[in-house]
């Protein structure tokens, strides 16, 4: 099976915004993104499906939600939680390099945890 498998989805996406308007999400295998969204934001995802397989996936979940509750106390704002997760900073950062993954090198993430 090749990863990632894209969907386009504006209704999907509209049900799961309920913190903040979501432009995308990965759901191993799956990268779901509004029809407008450009390579940028694949790439993006992209960059998650690397992170779940490293991780096995269910643990990326659970690290994810994990920064992400303790963001909020940190932040006191769930906008603010979220970027600051580790996996999104290194997708942020990344994403506009379309040879990213081509280099990325394993648990690339971890550096981004205390920055």
């Amino acid at each position: 099976m090749k990863t990632p498998i894209i969907i386009r989805s504006d209704s999907f996406l509209n049900s799961i915004s309920w913190f903040m308007r979501v432009g995308g999400i990965t759901i191993w295998p799956f990268v779901i993104i509004r029809p407008n969204k450009t390579w940028i934001t694949i790439n993006h995802e992209s960059i998650h499906i690397k992170q779940q397989q490293e991780l096995l996936v269910i643990p990326f979940y659970f690290l994810y939600l994990l920064e992400w509750f303790i963001g909020i106390f940190i932040y006191g704002s769930t906008t603010k939680a979220y970027y600051n997760i580790s996996f999104e900073k290194e997708a942020y950062e990344n994403q506009s390099n379309p040879d990213y993954l081509k280099s990325r090198k394993l648990f690339s993430w971890f550096k981004y945890l205390r920055s």
